[in-house]
C-alpha cells in the first residue's frame, strides 16, 4: 500500500487552503482596483488637457472641447463600473489607498469643469453624486471627504495655468460680473462655500427685497477673477483645522505649499500684465520676430 495514503491529513489544511483562496481574491481584487485607477487618472488627466483650451469662464465649455471629452468621461464611467463591485463595505476602506489616486484626479478633472461652467465649487455632495452616477447603480463608489479635498488642492494648480495661459494670449485676466448688494444692506463676510445651498467661490449676501426697499439698497454687478477666486481657495484651505495624526495631514501638508505657489505664480503674473505694462511707451508692440519663434497655444 501506498505509504502516503496511510498518513492522516493535517487537520489544518483545510483551514490554510481557505486563507490561500482568499489572499488570491484579495490580490486579484486589489490588481483591478490599482489597474482601474491608473486608467480613470490618465483619462482624467485627458479632459483636463482639453479644459486648459477654454479661455473664459462662467460660461458653457466650447462644443469641441465637450465633444473631445465625450470619450473621456465615458471611460471612466467603464472603469468605476467595473470596480464598483470591489469597493463595497469595508473594502471601500481597506482598499482606499488604492483608488484614492483615481479619485483624486476624477475630483479635479470635475471640479475644474464645474467651475469654468459656472465659476462656483462644485460641493461635496454634488461630487458624491456625479461619482455615484459613474459607477454601478446598484452599488456605487463612494468619495470619501479626504479625496474631495485633496482634489481641490490639485485643481488650484490648474486654475493657476488657465490664468497664466489666457493672460499670455489676451492680456486679460478671466472674470466674470457677478451680482453684488451695495447701499446699506447688511450681507455676511464672502467666502468659499462647499454646501449644497452655497456653492459659489465668493458670495455676497444681500437682504431681502422688503429690506433692500426700506433701506434703500440696490444689487449691481461686480467683476470677480480667477485672481479672487484663488485668493479666497487659499485662505480657506488654509484654514482648514485637521488632526496632525491623521494621515490626510500627511498629504494636506505636501500640498499646501504647491497650492501656496501656485497662488503666488498668478500674482506675480498679474503684477507683469497691469504694473509693468504700464510702464510700456504708447504704440508699443512685441518684437514680431522674437513672438514669432513661440508656438501658438488653440483656444476658444
Amino acid at each position: 500500500m501506498d505509504k502516503q495514503s496511510d498518513q492522516p491529513s493535517s487537520p489544518f489544511l483545510p483551514m490554510f487552503e481557505t486563507f490561500r483562496a482568499e489572499l488570491d481574491e484579495h490580490h486579484d481584487r486589489r490588481e483591478r482596483i490599482v489597474k482601474a485607477s491608473r486608467d480613470i487618472t490618465a483619462a482624467s488627466k485627458k479632459i483636463i488637457f482639453a479644459l486648459q483650451r477654454a479661455r473664459q469662464i462662467n460660461q458653457p465649455l466650447h462644443q469641441s472641447i465637450t465633444k473631445s471629452n465625450e470619450l473621456h468621461w465615458e471611460n471612466i464611467r467603464t472603469q468605476y463600473s467595473a470596480i464598483s463591485p470591489d469597493l463595497q463595505g469595508q473594502n471601500a476602506h481597506r482598499y482606499s489607498r488604492n483608488i484614492t489616486g483615481g479619485n483624486q484626479e476624477f475630483m479635479e478633472s470635475l471640479s475644474f469643469q464645474h467651475y469654468l461652467e459656472t465659476q462656483t465649487l462644485i460641493s461635496y455632495q454634488d461630487a458624491s453624486a456625479r461619482l455615484a452616477e459613474l459607477g454601478n447603480p446598484h452599488a456605487p463608489v463612494t468619495l470619501s471627504l479626504e479625496d474631495y479635498v485633496l482634489g481641490i488642492f490639485d485643481m488650484t494648480g490648474e486654475l493657476m495655468r488657465f490664468a497664466i495661459t489666457a493672460m499670455a494670449t489676451s492680456q486679460v485676466l478671466p472674470g466674470s460680473d457677478v451680482p453684488s448688494s451695495s447701499g446699506h444692506a447688511e450681507s455676511r463676510p464672502s467666502g468659499i462655500a462647499v454646501g449644497p445651498s452655497a456653492e459659489a467661490m465668493e458670495i455676497d449676501m444681500p437682504a431681502t427685497v422688503s429690506e433692500s426697499r426700506e433701506k434703500g439698497s440696490r444689487v449691481h454687478t461686480r467683476r470677480r477673477d480667477v485672481m479672487q477666486d484663488l485668493r479666497q481657495l487659499r485662505a480657506t484651505l488654509e484654514g482648514l483645522d485637521i488632526d496632525r495624526s491623521s494621515p490626510l495631514s500627511w498629504d494636506v501638508q505636501k500640498k499646501m505649499g504647491v497650492m501656496q505657489q501656485s497662488v503666488e505664480k498668478v500674482e506675480k503674473a498679474l503684477y507683469g500684465l497691469i504694473v509693468r505694462g504700464r510702464e510700456r511707451p504708447k504704440g508699443w508692440m512685441p518684437d514680431l520676430k522674437e513672438e514669432g519663434r513661440r508656438g501658438e497655444v488653440e483656444s476658444y
